[in-house]
């Protein structure tokens, strides 16, 4: 499969009162192939939502970017906004965590999705309802030409998403970001809109850039997967295999930490201390802190993302894990 994004050392820092008061993503490196679905997990903080934004440029204006994002040819970190513009929604469109939220609350839900119709196919008020209209059948929304008289606030979560994820495969796009698409819903309906995202991929072919902290989700969902961790991918690899067996010991805290069944009441494993915030970043490995094999050697300075196969990790002591 050919690469439809690539992601080069990508370091995001966040500035206030001229000077960096956080530094959000210190290099993360990751490809994505056409087609493909690819995980980018971790715990709040780890810099998985700002690496997804990145790729828009919807970052806000504190934000300071460096290092090199390729899709399908262009470099967006150098593209002028214009054609950024023609670009989101069109080629590259995004779920959002809190659907709730992401809709104008002051218009019907169907003039805002044939808005984005309008702006990037050309296409006139009736033509866009009546391309709305099926996309919101696509999705699963019952009635789609009365949904799309409704206000956002007069919809349910479910609907909601639902609504959203019709917004961004509107238009067809080459790649979609899905940022945490089913925090909001209970399991059954997080169940199934993951389900409907599957199916509208595999039969429409577009890649997925799929955000986490769900280890269960996205090893159903995804391809592959990147785990990050203070802003640095320290492990990547199949989904299937490094779920299976993961060699960071932060992978593997982390699918400790998942609930069990047939252990009703048992106590839930934890990861002691946080990930380091602000500027925050200790010696060498920034998960030693909280690592239960570090030795001397992990505060020499961070280890390096070591390719093996089709798997990376970035930890000196891995095969000690």
């Amino acid at each position: 499969m050919s690469v439809l994004l690539e992601i080069d050392d990508l370091a995001v820092d966040f500035v206030r009162d001229g000077r960096v008061a956080t530094r959000a993503v210190r290099g993360v490196s990751l490809e994505l192939s056409a087609g493909e679905a690819l995980g980018i997990v971790g715990e709040t903080g780890c810099g998985k939502t700002v690496t997804g934004l990145s790729i828009l440029r919807m970052l806000p204006p504190t934000a300071r970017t460096r290092g090199r994002i390729a899709f399908n040819g262009l470099e967006l970190l150098e593209l002028p906004e214009r054609a950024l513009r023609d670009l989101r929604g069109r080629r590259i469109s995004m779920v959002f965590q809190a659907p709730g939220t992401s809709f104008n609350p002051v218009f019907p839900l169907g003039r805002q999705l044939q808005h984005v119709a309008e702006r990037h196919l050309g296409l006139n008020r009736r033509e866009s309802a009546r391309l709305v209209a099926e996309r919101l059948r696509e999705v699963g929304l019952p009635d789609p030409e009365r949904t799309m008289r409704l206000y956002p606030h007069e919809l349910s979560g479910g609907m909601l998403q639902r609504a959203m994820i019709a917004m961004a495969l509107l238009c067809r796009p080459s790649l979609l970001i899905a940022d945490e698409p089913t925090t909001a819903l209970d399991v059954t309906l997080a169940e199934q809109i993951l389900r409907l995202l599957r199916s509208l991929q595999r039969e429409l072919g577009f890649a997925v850039f799929f955000i986490s902290h769900d280890l269960d989700l996205v090893g159903d969902f995804c391809d592959r997967v990147a785990v990050l961790y203070a802003g640095r991918v320290i492990e990547s690899g199949p989904a299937a295999e490094l779920l299976e067996n993961a060699r960071h010991p932060y992978t593997k805290a982390l699918i400790a930490a998942l609930p069990r069944h047939g252990r009703p009441g048992a106590a839930l494993e934890t990861v002691s201390g946080n990930v380091p915030a602000g500027l925050e970043e200790p010696p060498g490995c920034a998960f030693a802190p909280r690592c239960p094999i570090a030795a001397a050697e992990c505060l020499t300075g961070p280890p390096p993302l070591t390719l093996t196969g089709d798997r990376a990790v970035a930890c000196y002591r891995w095969d000690a894990a």
